[in-house]
């Protein structure tokens, strides 16, 4: 990452002191990007790695504390070979160039996911960009890959079940307990999530910790969300009155 003019600049209509802490984004829409410009869908795969490129950069200058990208889920396995082949090197790709700038920014690398089917290249770098960027205290860089939220629900419920069959578990299990065993347990819920593309889904993300979370959906393709997108989405959720159930 390089500092250039498609790094935000907070504008006035944006209130420093609300934006969103966790910001979670289902990242949708690059094979009907590619398709609609008479493009191989790979394309729209290469050209939504450099739009992680730019959110990161953009959410960082924010100020966001955690961001979190869907890049790979449980039902994706089901697309091509050639299609699930060329996703598993996207991460390769991406700390091969961003690594360094990751470091220098103060950004943390974390992923949540399903680690025993993903390849043991994809374990390495990522593992290798976690272990790097460890002692950093900003930002911190969500990946979920081969995440499934009601695999992850059930794998909380199971360590739980396992508790009780050792004699270890509390009589009654609380929302506090149960989310211990989330892959997310250490990081807060998502304030804000976006959804690109026009879909209007959660499709099996975070479906716990969205319980509260402002859902904003955009039109455009993963792609194409840059700053402006960003931003219209930040001020989305800053006119929003968050009551978490109250008056």
């Amino acid at each position: 990452m390089t500092s250039d003019d498609r790094v935000v600049d907070l504008p006035d209509t944006i209130d420093p002191q609300n934006i969103p802490n966790h910001v979670a984004i289902i990242m949708d829409g690059n094979g009907r990007w590619a398709t609609e410009r008479g493009l191989p869908r790979r394309e729209g795969h290469r050209q939504g790695v450099e739009t992680v490129r730019e959110t990161v950069r953009n959410c960082n200058a924010l100020r966001i504390k955690v961001l979190t990208l869907f890049a790979f889920s449980t039902e994706n396995w089901q697309r091509p070979d050639w299609e699930v082949s060329y996703l598993m090197s996207l991460p390769e790709k991406y700390f091969e160039s961003e690594l360094p700038e990751l470091i220098q920014k103060n950004v943390q690398v974390r992923m949540i996911g399903d680690r025993k089917k993903l390849p043991r290249r994809v374990l390495k770098v990522i593992d290798e960009g976690a272990a790097a960027t460890k002692s950093n205290s900003g930002m911190i860089l969500n990946f979920a890959l081969n995440y499934g939220s009601r695999a992850e629900i059930l794998l909380a419920v199971n360590h739980l079940v396992s508790e009780a069959a050792a004699g270890k578990a509390m009589r009654r299990v609380t929302e506090k307990k149960l989310s211990s065993y989330l892959y997310t347990a250490a990081l807060p819920d998502p304030d804000l999530l976006i959804r690109t593309s026009g879909e209007q889904r959660i499709s099996n993300f975070l479906l716990w910790q969205l319980a509260y979370s402002e859902l904003y959906f955009t039109e455009v393709y993963w792609p194409d969300f840059d700053k402006t997108e960003l931003l219209r989405a930040v001020t989305v959720y800053q006119r929003r009155k968050r009551r978490f159930g109250g008056v």
